[in-house]
């Protein structure tokens, strides 16, 4: 396959706000039909760089380069649509401008249609300013989609999408031949759809040749090499030191020259290990009773969000709550808090129970923009407890990278991403030992999350998360309630993907494409008739569910083949670390590793099914 033709190119960028520099001499260049995911802190001007390269923003230098005849169609953070337009209309003002003959106007607004019922949004003639933000967003989704273009630039795209949406979305994205730049926390989202990863961080952009995994390993063996670079130039300057203290006079050329290369070692700066948010435990203890819910109901109108839901909370427990939007999720965490009562049912909190509520959405009365930083954490602490010792509120902002003057800086100046991320740190303040986090991915950069994600590994208490972002779900739950039919709550053990799983086996069996025993059937329900159905079901008397020949020698040798495969992913790995500067060597190390992970998880997805099927025999034959 040739090289690729460059569309777009940014070149010696350079953007201010204020006394901030978001980007400092900065080049970037896009191919065409190129998936790129843009990463970096909150604050480091991710939205920034997607407005300017949409034309949205000037730059401060810098030129921007645009092919002839290339068009971009940009999806904003906070989409703004004219209040009086219904649905239909704002999209189609968003894709044509309305220079579109009637044919096409008709053939838009078909799509439209059906990428809104995709997205959940059905009241196609409702105005725009009775809608709520998440239905803005995926209004300007839509219209960003079909709009004619041949660049994607998509400023988190999968916020207020659930599962089903954000898959959907998927797919579209990966059979697009548009040229697609992104920025989102969606780890899975970015690591399937990008074949390039863009970091922006202190004002220079760094690329990588590779989806969010394979990013993950350049960037360790970047950072590996420089700290070896650090230690050997560290090593050496001991040495230089130790010559000058024995006071050596600087009287011959030789002299004079390593005086000279102790100066320059001295004065050499160490690689910069980059800004990172640092949590500490902070809870407190939690008696004997939790939280507990007793036979609790919820309805608004005619809808019924939650029927008969009964859970106790044990200590360390790791729950997730899962389903499509509107089911009732933010609902049920407002009544865990007491903001919201239920219709019916009751629950109990114990008396050591302090709960710690991140909320999805953050109004200007809990953020006034005129509220210095530091006030709003000291509002709850003026220090907290931690294993460290006492550390200030100050020392706190500082540890979530407000450094300084910006401690006393406005609220109103600080980014959305910047306002979660503070917002985050007043929950954490309030010393909870039970964590509610509702949609803690929207909004809070992919570093901040990984720091979260460690916090919560060894938080000694009750986390809580309503999420649709499967990384997150898979990393930090190990038991998932979803939101199904009515209003009931079907309980699942495991993270997303052990969910996963078990839904499309239940929706196999439903459909009748499986028997009892999770096998393969043949049939759909309702097809072939009782005669055939009596021959072929496994349940008929004096039959007996077995494997079948090919399933016995699979079965018999599959452990040995995920050993064998786990063994070769561990040796790549090692090559891997010993071609941290071979770029070529290093990019088909990964593809192999890649390739050999998805020939893994393969295996163990059937290995799973393999003893599943086994235990079912076992259990028949008894």
């Amino acid at each position: 396959m040739g090289r690729r033709m460059n569309i777009l190119s940014m070149e010696n960028i350079t953007k201010s706000y204020g006394e901030r520099l978001l980007f400092d001499s900065a080049s970037f260049y896009l191919a065409q039909g190129e998936k790129v995911g843009i990463i970096g802190i909150n604050g480091t001007g991710k939205s920034t760089f997607l407005k300017m390269m949409a034309g949205l923003e000037e730059t401060d230098e810098g030129i921007i380069t645009m092919a002839n005849h290339v068009l971009c169609s940009f999806l904003p953070q906070h989409p703004v649509f004219g209040k009086d337009d219904t649905v239909i209309e704002a999209i189609l003002k968003r894709c044509t401008g309305n220079s579109a003959g009637a044919a096409q106007m008709q053939e838009l607004e078909v799509q439209a249609r059906t990428m809104l019922t995709k997205l959940g949004v059905t009241d196609f003639g409702a105005v725009c300013n009775t809608l709520s933000g998440g239905q803005r967003k995926r209004l300007a989704l839509v219209a960003a989609l079909l709009s004619e273009s041949d660049i994607l630039i998509l400023d988190e795209p999968t916020n207020h999408l659930d599962n089903e949406m954000a898959d959907w979305l998927e797919e579209q994205l990966k059979n697009s031949t548009k040229a697609v730049v992104m920025v989102t926390h969606d780890r899975y989202f970015l690591d399937s759809i990008s074949d390039r990863i863009v970091e922006i961080d202190k004002g220079k952009i760094y690329s990588y040749q590779t989806g969010y995994s394979g990013y993950l390993e350049l960037k360790a063996q970047r950072e590996e090499a420089a700290l070896a670079s650090e230690r050997k130039r560290q090593s050496v300057l001991r040495k230089e030191l130790e010559w000058v203290k024995r006071g050596a006079r600087a009287r011959s050329t030789k002299q004079k020259a390593r005086l000279a290369r102790y100066e320059e070692l001295k004065n050499m700066s160490g690689p910069d290990a980059g800004a990172k948010v640092e949590i500490s435990s902070v809870a407190s203890r939690l008696g004997k009773t939790t939280v507990e819910i007793e036979h609790i109901g919820k309805r608004y109108g005619d809808k019924v969000l939650i029927d008969d839901f009964s859970y106790i909370f044990l200590k360390d427990d790791r729950i997730g709550f899962i389903g499509p939007n509107g089911c009732g999720k933010t609902t049920l965490m407002k009544i865990l808090t007491g903001e919201t009562a239920p219709d019916a049912g009751r629950i109990n909190i114990g008396q050591t129970v302090r709960i710690g509520y991140y909320a999805q959405e953050i109004g200007s009365a809990q953020m006034p923009d005129d509220k210095r930083v530091i006030d709003y954490i000291r509002d709850v602490a003026e220090y907290v407890k931690t294993e460290e010792g006492s550390i200030t509120a100050s020392q706190m902002l500082e540890r979530f990278l407000f450094e300084g003057k910006d401690q006393y800086g406005l609220l109103g100046k600080l980014s959305g991403g910047e306002k979660r991320r503070l917002n985050l740190l007043k929950v954490l303040m309030g010393a909870p030992n039970v964590l509610i986090l509702d949609e803690p991915t929207n909004d809070l950069d992919i570093a901040t999350l990984t720091i979260l994600e460690d916090y919560l590994d060894s938080f000694p208490g009750i986390v809580i998360a309503v999420s649709h972002d499967r990384y997150f779900l898979d990393r930090v739950v190990k038991r998932i309630f979803a939101f199904e039919e009515g209003g009931r709550l079907q309980q699942y053990e495991g993270g997303y993907t052990d969910y996963q799983i078990r839904i499309f086996f239940k929706k196999q069996e439903e459909a009748g494409f499986l028997n009892d025993s999770g096998k393969k059937d043949g049939r759909k329900k309702g097809g072939s008739g009782a005669g055939t159905e009596k021959k072929n079901s496994w349940k008929q008397p004096g039959a007996k569910l077995k494997f079948s020949y090919k399933e016995q020698k699979e079965y018999e040798v599959i452990e040995g083949e995920i050993t064998a495969l786990e063994e070769k992913i561990e040796n790549l790995e090692k090559q891997i670390l010993g071609a941290a500067t071979d770029f070529v060597k290093l990019n088909e190390l990964t593809r192999e590793k890649e390739s050999a992970e998805q020939e893994l998880e393969e295996k163990m997805d059937r290995w799973m099914y393999l003893e599943d099927l086994k235990e079912r025999i076992e259990h028949d034959n008894r």
